[in-house]
């Protein structure tokens, strides 16, 4: 048997496993220079601060076109300083969505004021604004938006809601750094923009780091200060803050990807619609949604699927194709938030019930698109 026959047979014999995500991969490509990065700075000696952090903060600041970026520990610290910085704690209310991941209302609670859940959106699966209103009262401080999935919320509507009642906004980017509304950076709308470099993220980090950017220089101001134990000079404290700083290792090896953050949303971009061209008209499933005026960068490709989810994630797992339900119960439901009381939510409790995610990340290669679509495509006709 010739070399070209048996390729071609172990080409449609074997099959093309789509993990969820493949970090490996992408990060292997960067490898010279990751490793550059890393004996620089361990030459220098610098493990706290230092130019690795400033140099990486300044780019982030010229990408997003704010004045400020504060690297820190994580994005739930990013959230976590933001929240301190406004001076919200007990007696306080900050609404945020419900259909989210955990940092946005566990944040509010660590700094002792209540989170206020809004429903959602069913198109983009980001706060609904209107029942966001619905919820002020005297007591709230501010609201936080989050840009769910890679793609903005309804900036117009939230600064709107938040001039009406003098409330602070906190942009929760986790997911969305590069991504556009109306051609704003998301993150630099609001008060603030608060921004994960989890390794899962568009950008990711190898461990945890976040980033928090503001226009506004007596915040940011407070924030670094809080940053660092609410201490200019060392062992000298003007209040209490925390250790969220961010560490010059993971800066370092951050700038090494950002310069690629660009090409990564492009293929994601494609990525995307490629799916969107595939997949549309699949009865029994909704696709994802962009809105014409948003840059979307597709941390995840998140799939509605109103029946037989879980047969759906099965199919995909027996053809070595990865999956993933963000987020299997809304914050309202969970059980440290039972003492707030009990409300409905209906579309946030509906998006739970019907997400999944599949794969999306840029190194996805043709073959691996086309089986995710063709897994998909058999599993609806089943």
């Amino acid at each position: 048997m010739g070399r070209d026959v048996l390729h071609w047979l172990l080409r449609w014999q074997l099959p093309v496993k789509v993990p969820l995500l493949d970090l490996q991969k992408q990060n292997a490509e960067l490898e010279p220079r990751l490793t550059e990065a890393f004996g620089r700075v361990l030459k220098s000696g610098r493990f706290i601060g230092g130019p690795e952090v400033e140099s990486f903060e300044q780019a982030v600041a010229l990408l997003l076109g704010v004045s400020h970026a504060i690297g820190v520990s994580s994005g739930t610290d990013a959230i976590l300083l933001a929240l301190m910085a406004l001076d919200i704690g007990p007696g306080d209310e900050v609404i945020c969505p419900s259909f989210t991941f955990f940092a946005t209302g566990g944040c509010v609670a660590r700094v002792g004021a209540t989170p206020v859940f809004a429903d959602s959106c069913p198109v983009c699966f980001n706060i609904d604004v209107a029942d966001a209103r619905r919820r002020v009262t005297d007591r709230t401080k501010a609201i936080i938006p989050v840009h769910l999935f890679g793609q903005c919320a309804d900036m117009d509507a939230v600064m709107s809601l938040a001039s009406d009642h003098k409330l602070a906004v906190i942009e929760d980017a986790a997911q969305a750094l590069g991504a556009c509304y109306k051609g704003r950076a998301a993150g630099s709308i609001g008060v603030c923009g608060t921004f994960s470099f989890y390794p899962s993220k568009n950008l990711g980090a190898f461990g945890d780091a976040g980033m928090l950017v503001t226009n506004d220089a007596e915040f940011a101001s407070k924030a670094r200060l809080l940053r660092n134990h609410g201490a200019e000079e060392r062992y000298f404290h003007k209040k209490v803050g925390g250790n969220f700083r961010l560490d010059p290792i993971q800066a370092a090896l951050l700038s090494v990807k950002l310069e690629h953050l660009e090409s990564y949303s492009r293929r994601r971009e494609s990525n995307a619609r490629y799916y969107t061209s595939q997949l549309t008209g699949i009865e029994g499933l909704r696709l994802p949604e962009a809105h014409p005026y948003n840059r979307h960068i597709w941390n995840q490709y998140t799939l509605r699927v109103p029946t037989r989810r879980e047969g759906f994630r099965e199919f995909l797992g027996s053809r070595d194709i990865g999956s993933e339900i963000y987020y299997p119960l809304p914050l309202h439901a969970q059980e440290c938030f039972f003492p707030l009381g009990s409300i409905r939510l209906p579309l946030a409790e509906r998006l739970a019930a019907e997400c999944v995610s599949i794969p999306i990340y840029p190194e996805l290669t043709q073959d691996q698109l086309n089986a995710v679509v063709e897994a998909t495509r058999e599993f609806s006709l089943s």
